[in-house]
């Protein structure tokens, strides 16, 4: 069993504040990996000679920038994607828990899976057009901005264009889920403790854990994916994907045909270098902006620490304790009027 928990000192906009920021710094701080994996999925020629060897290419040919290439954008989509997410999760999750509060962590999961897939409809474009963003040369770019971006595909492409290679998002999602749970269930087995009891360190591992074998399981559908959304007749070289298809089965069977069955995992090692770094800042940094919301709200008694204050109810929500604070100041002041009034 699985409960879902969220932390009622924080306010909804600081909750998401912590996610959102959380989300950009980790995002930001490994973009370099991002693009190599990218890239590399695609088939561009600047990575097709290892992992080392793609970030000399994309240094060599498009400087420093060219690591932080569509970073923008993906920042940009965490925002929709995290509302679409939460607010969808969060309604199909009451769906299902019980009168505790309780849900099974298979339909956990599931719900995090229906979620994953209407934030990501809802966010597509802005998807396509990071990674249009990535695999062009930026020093001599066919897109020029995030709307610049999305307006030229829609005139030149179609309004499909903008949605080409969904359906992977939705196949993959499967696999995907299928890591998670396949991690999750045998967590227990793992630390040979409850679950209840893991520590931060162990929730962390856990996480990376998780993220390898989910990612590993659904990744030849991103690379699929990443190829429907570069190719265009209306770009040079087709958009840099090494092959030219006219679907998803014709891109899976040129791949393995021409390139073998280990192509579909392309840049895959930059994808596993990525996932403790991001997973390990995102956890950090939501954890540094969660600590600073609970010191203002007045929680804890430093913002570096989870240390109590003294005297605080810590079941009460950061409006009533505020209230809390009001009444005990504007008691203590009518205390102090009536002893000099009888003086």
């Amino acid at each position: 069993m699985a409960t879902v928990k969220k932390d009622y000192r924080l306010t909804s906009s600081q909750s998401f504040s912590c996610v959102g920021f959380a989300g950009i710094f980790s995002k930001t701080v490994t973009s370099p990996l991002e693009v190599i994996k990218i890239k590399s999925q695609v088939g561009t020629f600047h990575c097709k000679r290892g992992f080392w060897q793609s970030f000399l290419a994309i240094y060599r040919n498009e400087g420093l920038r060219g690591f932080w290439k569509g970073n923008l954008v993906s920042c940009l989509r965490l925002f929709p994607y995290s509302a679409v997410h939460l607010a969808t999760y969060k309604k199909i999750v009451h769906l299902h828990m019980d009168e505790l509060g309780y849900i099974s962590q298979r339909r956990a999961l599931f719900a995090g899976g229906i979620a994953g897939i209407t934030a990501a409809l809802a966010t597509y474009p802005l998807e396509v057009a990071e990674t249009r963003l990535i695999v062009q040369n930026c020093r001599d770019p066919t897109y020029t901005g995030v709307l610049h971006t999305l307006t030229k595909i829609y005139r030149t492409e179609g309004l499909l264009a903008l949605h080409r290679g969904f359906s992977l998002t939705v196949l993959g999602a499967f696999p995907f889920s299928i890591g998670c749970y396949a991690v999750y269930m045998n967590l227990e087995k793992l630390w040979q403790e409850p679950s209840f009891r893991f520590t931060s360190f162990q929730n962390l591992i856990n996480g990376c854990l998780a993220a390898l074998v989910a990612q590993t399981l659904s990744y030849p559908f991103e690379t699929v994916k990443r190829k429907m959304q570069a190719q265009s007749s209306h770009l040079p070289h087709f958009g840099g994907a090494d092959v030219h298809f006219t679907g998803i089965m014709d891109c899976f069977g040129q791949m393995i045909r021409n390139k073998g069955i280990l192509s579909l995992w392309s840049g895959f090692t930059a994808n596993t270098v990525k996932i403790v770094p991001y997973i390990g800042l995102l956890f950090t940094c939501f954890e540094t902006c969660k600590q600073v919301c609970l010191y203002r709200n007045g929680y804890i008694v430093s913002p570096l620490s989870y240390k109590p204050t003294p005297g605080v109810d810590q079941s009460l929500g950061p409006n009533e304790l505020e209230e809390v604070k009001r009444y005990l100041k504007n008691r203590n002041f009518r205390s102090r009027e009536s002893f000099k009034n009888r003086w």
